[in-house]
């Protein structure tokens, strides 16, 4: 299936170009679709036209046997979908086989969040009298008092932080851009770091442009930020498994709960569709509800 091969490529270029997606993104339309391509070549297919949905029915159900989650395969379909769609448009072939593939239901899982008393003890569990707790506790203020997500977070240059006007400006998926306001904790623990450590860290670097970096003055990558919340978590006493993302899903929570307008909480995470914003109200009204289990005499 050369035709097929030829045609992923112009597919994620078209991805890449046009539409501009996140590199992690385009990874994963890449790695699903190579994994399509390859399951089509085993089971005797010579071109993209000879494709029918049966062939793509008997590939999902491949993944199925091997244990892929419905989430996965929801992922596999809208990637396989996307691609179709797109030989079609280009006319590279003449008919879409995966018009009538139906996407499997998927059970909608609460996300996992800090407790505000248990966000207060992450964010004091640095030692402020070194240069690097201080840096984490602005990684954390920034993290909790934004929700951005980590690699927006990485990805902060130091021109990208406005102190004195309380906001700061970040690129999300698709390199869309959006403000986000700041609090005065997260504006107060940033200016410290800025004007305190980053000079020391950066000392022997030229041009630093990045807003967090590490002790040799680089950039803090993913795996960084993930080392240090998971070594002050456990000094916290934090039990949870704890993600740079849990911070974002307790922002999107916590204000919900405090009365937060949906519309305004979703602008902030910088989602696409409302609907995703809308799981936060569901972890409210489970969190009420245990509440209301725990301390009502007759619950």
């Amino acid at each position: 299936m050369k035709d097929a091969r030829f045609a992923l490529e112009d597919y994620i270029h078209f991805l890449q170009v046009e539409r501009q997606l996140s590199s992690n993104t385009i990874s994963s339309y890449r790695r699903d679709l190579t994994d399509y391509i390859q399951s089509m070549e085993e089971e005797g297919h010579v071109s993209i036209n000879g494709i029918d949905r049966t062939a793509i029915v008997g590939h999902l159900q491949r993944l199925k046997d091997e244990g892929k989650s419905a989430r996965t395969i929801s992922r596999h379909i809208s990637s396989i979908r996307s691609f179709h769609q797109f030989l079609l448009r280009d006319q590279v072939t003449n008919q879409d086989p995966t018009v009538h593939l139906e996407l499997p239901k998927i059970e909608q899982k609460l996300p996992r969040i800090l407790s505000i008393e248990e966000v207060d003890r992450l964010i004091q569990a640095p030692d402020v009298g070194k240069p690097q707790g201080k840096r984490d506790v602005a990684l954390f203020e920034l993290l909790y008092g934004t929700g951005m997500r980590v690699s927006e977070l990485i990805g902060l240059d130091l021109q990208d932080i406005h102190l004195s006007m309380g906001f700061v400006r970040v690129f999300g998926k698709g390199g869309k851009e959006r403000i986000i306001p700041l609090g005065g904790s997260a504006i107060h623990a940033v200016q410290r770091y800025v004007e305190e450590v980053r000079p020391q860290f950066t000392a022997k670097q030229r041009n630093v442009e990045a807003l967090f970096v590490n002790m040799r003055g680089s950039r803090l990558t993913r795996q960084g930020c993930w080392k240090i919340l998971k070594g002050h978590a456990l000094k916290a006493g934090i039990q949870k498994e704890l993600t740079p993302h849990i911070l974002r899903h307790s922002f999107a929570t916590h204000l919900i709960e405090n009365g937060a307008d949906l519309r305004a909480v979703q602008e902030m995470l910088g989602h696409a569709d409302i609907s995703t914003t809308q799981i936060y109200t569901h972890v409210s009204k489970a969190r009420l509800k245990e509440v209301y289990v725990k301390f009502h005499p007759r619950a």
